[in-house]
Order: C-alpha cells, then sequence, then structure tokens
C-alpha cells in the first residue's frame, strides 16, 4: 500500500470591527483570495494561519475558532516543476486583526478590507466562494465538505460535524 500524501493548508476569514473581510489578490493569476496557505514542516495549523495572514497581508491576527474543514481531492498536473498536486486538506479559521499594517508580498500584489456583502462580488473561484458562503452560514458546528476543483468544480459532499 502507497502511503497517502496530503498538502494540510490553513485559511483564515479575517474580520474587523466594521464587519469587513480582508482579502489578497495573487500575483500568479490575479485572483482575489482570503488569506492562506501551506502549513510548514513543524507548524501546526493556528501558527500557520497567523503566520500566512501575516506574510500576505501585513496583518496580525489572533484565531478566534475553527468554521470549515475542506477536502479537495482533485489530483492534476501542478506549476513550477511540481508534477501532480495531492489531496489537499484545508481548515478554515475566523481571525481577529490585532496589529499591523496592509501591505504586498512576493506572493500578492495587493491587500484590502472589504464589506461583507461584496466579498462574493470580487471572490471568482467556486471553491473559495463555497468556503466563503461556509463562513457565512457558521452557526456553531463545523463545515466539512469534500470537493474538487478540476477538471471543474464539483461539490462532491457538504454535511456538518
Amino acid at each position: 500500500m502507497q502511503m497517502p500524501v496530503h498538502i494540510v493548508a490553513a485559511g483564515g476569514f479575517v474580520e474587523n470591527n466594521q464587519g469587513e473581510i480582508l482579502l489578497v489578490k495573487v500575483r500568479r493569476d490575479g485572483d482575489w483570495v482570503f488569506p492562506g496557505g501551506q502549513v510548514e514542516v513543524g507548524e501546526n495549523l493556528i501558527d500557520g494561519v497567523i503566520r500566512e495572514v501575516k506574510e500576505e497581508s501585513g496583518i496580525d491576527v489572533i484565531v478566534s475558532h475553527l468554521v470549515g474543514i475542506f477536502s479537495n481531492t482533485a489530483t492534476y498536473e501542478g506549476h513550477s516543476g511540481v508534477k501532480i498536486v495531492p489531496t489537499k486538506v484545508m481548515f478554515d479559521f475566523v481571525c481577529k486583526p490585532v496589529g499591523g499594517e496592509l501591505t504586498t508580498s512576493d506572493e500578492t500584489s495587493d491587500s484590502c478590507w472589504v464589506s461583507k456583502e461584496e466579498v462574493l462580488d470580487l471572490v471568482s473561484a467556486p471553491a473559495l466562494r463555497t468556503r466563503y458562503q461556509a463562513y457565512l452560514d457558521y452557526n456553531g458546528s463545523i463545515n466539512y465538505m469534500d470537493y474538487i476543483t478540476r477538471p471543474e468544480f464539483e461539490l462532491k459532499l457538504k454535511r456538518s460535524v
């Protein structure tokens, strides 16, 4: 049996006191996204999301609570020498800003605060839209979803746990 390989990632829905959501624009494709990314070796999920938000946006955060766990079970050819991108498991957290200033990074070309109602006008990726809706619909139960993003987005499983 082959040992399973997964990418573990953490994302942050950062909401300020005005009810605005933090978005960053990815340099690679110009899409607006929520800050987050792969958890590094030896790093826990909470530290990972705090680091990713700071790196991508310049904002310091504290983590409030987990709202969703998502599996992207599609495998596909990667870029930058990656032959096959394995299954991804993503943990989305609600975060509160506690300092820092909006900035950009090697990965991001812009960062901004957007009203909750306008987020979906900017975020176009179906998987991210689905995860944002799970954040909006959060009722105290953790959302779990299994989806694929290629060849096109398909939600395979949705439930609360």
